[in-house]
């Protein structure tokens, strides 16, 4: 029986789409190994989004085929997209799958391997299967039928971006915006709920522009009513008692669209919206399509909906040409928007990009002291949103048990994606029980009700 090993970097697109490629090797009878073992096969699966996922990516690679120098490696997603001439020339890997042949790794494997063990033969040149995805239209099919030892579970609904931020880029190594049949979601998501999947997350690069049919061909743009619809349909489900969005642009907050899914019993009020900067100067040269103004009316809108939502967020620090006076206005957005979590990065040059062409870029220093400014504020926000829920009666979906304070607990997330825990042993996993939690405290570095 052979052996495979598979690891991810990157986002919850990558880590659904390892799930689908690991099953598709479970099926064909190889046994699942960890990624620090011996394997036959070592599949990593890469990120771009940043130059350090790009390096990380990269020494990940090195690292397999330094302990594992007789291993087939294979290296499919965003660099492998983006570098596929660097690493053939670079020599680690015997597989380049790039964003739309991951459907195809198995067989690929499959007939590298056949090729690699024929009598007298050595190691070959790599391999590189990587199109041009600039003209894909179409959704590459991949399905997964469980989530490990998880009681969640991502599930992949879109592909592809159209929007073309100035610092992005993603919609050069991902394509297009394209969706995926709803009945093929569904049917996912009901194999998901009979192996015991209570909350599914709905995932892609960009859900906000999910639409049931094919939108150049049908002429519309959905504004969001068909990931309503999905979202009720999903809500049929046997089984499933939660379901939860993944980043959404602040443009398909409507009112439409906020009464629509209001309306739904298991949708979970956490709305993550990327603003990337609170200064209009800077989100026009990042080419986002909002004010400032106009996001914040977002977040009155969900707030006007929802009790106590979750409304968390993206930052990007030390923007090209970002200047104090415009960092400013970001913390001061910030601060006024009440966050209930920031994701801060620091602003990195892609080259391709547009942004990677402007003037004013800032310094790694620059830029890393700007980001600890944001994540210090963050910090404060996010300990303000979860005091809110002291001395009220919260639910968890409990995931697993942990040891605090001597004792263990069960430890899971609120709707609104607040992380509590509460005295409690393994049989209650997988179940929402209730806690009413009386402090804050820090726990693996995490903040955590309890």
């Amino acid at each position: 029986m052979r052996r495979a090993a598979f690891h991810t970097l990157g986002c919850k697109t990558n880590s659904y789409e390892t799930q689908a490629i690991r099953e598709q090797f479970e099926k064909a009878g190889y046994e699942i190994v960890g990624f620090s073992e011996r394997a036959d096969v070592y599949i990593i699966n890469t990120c771009s989004v940043t130059a350090v996922a790009s390096q990380k990516s990269r020494q990940m690679i090195h690292r397999v085929r330094k302990l594992s120098p007789d291993a087939l490696v294979a290296a499919c997603g965003c660099y492998a997209q983006e570098a596929s001439e660097k690493l053939l020339a670079d020599g680690s890997v015997d597989l380049v799958i790039g964003n739309n042949e991951k459907s195809k790794i198995l067989t690929l494997v499959e007939e590298r391997l056949q090729s690699l063990i024929g009598e007298g033969q050595g190691k070959e040149r790599p391999e590189i299967l990587v199109d041009d995805l600039s003209g894909c239209r179409e959704y590459e099919p991949q399905s997964i039928t469980n989530a490990g030892d998880h009681v969640r579970a991502y599930v992949k609904i879109q592909d592809g971006c159209n929007r073309f931020c100035s610092y992005c880029i993603i919609p050069y190594l991902r394509g297009r915006s394209r969706s995926r049949d709803p009945e093929e979601i569904l049917k996912e998501v009901k194999t998901l709920a009979e192996s015991g999947i209570r909350e599914i997350v709905l995932t892609g690069i960009d859900i906000s522009d999910y639409r049931k049919e094919d939108g150049e061909k049908s002429g519309k743009d959905s504004g969001g009513s068909d990931l309503a619809e999905l979202i009720f349909q999903i809500e049929e489900v046997q089984g499933i008692e939660r379901i939860r969005l993944g980043s959404l642009e602040a443009g398909i907050i409507t009112p439409e669209f906020l009464k629509a899914i209001r309306a739904s019993k298991k949708l979970c009020p956490h709305f993550h919206l990327s603003l990337q900067s609170g200064c209009d100067a800077t989100l026009k040269r990042m080419n986002r399509h909002y004010t400032t103004e106009e996001f914040l009316d977002s977040l009155n809108r969900i707030r006007g909906m929802f009790e106590l939502p979750s409304v968390t967020t993206d930052v990007i620090a030390g923007f090209a040409g970002e200047t104090a006076e415009e960092f400013s206005e970001t913390k001061e957005f910030v601060r006024k928007a009440g966050f209930s979590q920031l994701h801060v990065f620091p602003y990195s040059r892609r080259k391709g990009t547009r942004a990677d062409r402007m003037s004013g870029q800032l310094t790694k220093a620059e830029k890393a002291l700007r980001a600890g400014e944001l994540i210090a504020i963050g910090e404060e926000l996010q300990e303000a949103y979860m005091s809110r829920f002291l001395g009220r009666e919260i639910k968890i979906l409990a995931e697993e048990v942990v040891r605090i304070h001597g004792q263990d607990h069960l430890i899971g997330f609120t709707p609104e994606y607040v992380k509590a825990a509460i005295p409690g042993n393994i049989k209650d996993v997988n179940k929402i029980v209730t806690i009413i939690p009386k402090e804050i405290i820090s726990f693996e570095r995490e903040k955590i009700l309890i």
